[in-house]
Parts: structure tokens; C-alpha cells; sequence
């Protein structure tokens, strides 16, 4: 201990314990997504530009659930993607624009709109997610394929978490 000056003593500071989120477990993971996000906005930006020249990178997401999931509402889209009804709106337009997705009438409700892949977005979106798989499996040919099962189960349950 030793006087500050101000006729009191301060004390030596105590090492606090790490918190769980400054351990090197969780410094790793945060270095490592950051890593990979970054690395995953570039790559979308270039598969948008594979699926049209004109499409905007955060479209991509949207052809790609449409592919996956078949026709939805646009309401849908925007909870899935997180973006509000407007924003959607223009995409959904520009979208439309490019002959990537239509629009027909839902038959359970006749005031909404389901949104679906057109034949040449299908044909598009399909191409391009082929040819990203060939480079994973390119880029990961050197593993094992068990811890490629591994990772992609790991993946989908952080995933999963990241809903919660």
C-alpha cells in the first residue's frame, strides 16, 4: 500500500479472474468470425455479380431462401432476411426488373403476393450454389470428410442459437 497524496492509502489492485468472454477460447472464435464474415460479405457480393451483373449482394440472400424454401410472402422474406417492408419492396422491384422473381396472387389470401424464382433465376441462383460448392469442396478436400460433417453441424447450431 502506499499514500495517494490525499492522507488515505490506496490499495494494490486485485487481478480480477477473466470473464468468460476474454478467455482464449472466445477470443479465438471472435478472430476467427470476424475472419470468416468478412471473407462470406466479399463472396456474396461476387456470387450476386454471377447471378446478374446488376444485382445488389444483399439480394442474393433472397434468391437463395426462394430457393430453398419455394414461394413466400414478402412479409416473410423481410422477417427472415431483417429488413423492414420497404426495403424489401425495392429489392422485390429490382428483382422483378432483372426477370429473377414474379409475383402471383396467394390463394389463401387474395390481398397478398407470394414472391417465386422465375425459370431463369432458378436456372441462375442454381448455378452459381453449384459452383460455391465446388470451391468448398475444393478448399476442403484435405479434410476428412467426418470433420466436414463436424463443422456443418457446428455451424447449424450456432445458427440455430443466433434465433433464440
Amino acid at each position: 500500500m502506499h499514500d495517494n497524496g490525499m492522507g488515505g492509502e490506496e490499495r494494490a489492485a486485485s487481478p480480477e479472474p477473466a470473464s468468460d468472454v476474454e478467455q482464449p477460447a472466445f477470443l479465438a472464435l471472435e478472430r476467427e468470425l470476424t475472419v470468416l464474415l468478412r471473407r462470406a460479405r466479399a463472396s456474396q457480393g461476387e456470387m450476386a455479380r454471377e447471378v446478374h451483373p446488376d444485382l445488389e449482394p444483399s439480394a442474393y440472400g433472397l434468391l437463395v431462401r426462394l430457393e430453398e424454401c419455394g414461394r413466400q410472402r414478402a412479409t416473410e422474406l423481410a422477417a427472415y432476411i431483417g429488413v423492414g417492408k420497404a426495403t424489401m419492396s425495392r429489392q422485390l422491384r429490382a428483382l422483378e426488373q432483372l426477370g429473377l422473381v414474379g409475383r402471383e396472387p396467394d390463394p389463401a389470401d387474395g390481398r397478398a403476393w407470394l414472391v417465386t424464382l422465375t425459370e431463369e433465376g432458378r436456372r441462375r441462383v442454381s448455378r452459381v450454389r453449384e459452383a460455391r460448392r465446388a470451391r468448398y469442396a475444393g478448399r476442403l478436400a484435405d479434410w476428412d470428410p467426418k470433420e466436414v460433417d463436424e463443422l456443418a453441424r457446428l455451424l447449424h447450431r450456432l445458427n440455430g442459437g443466433q434465433e433464440k
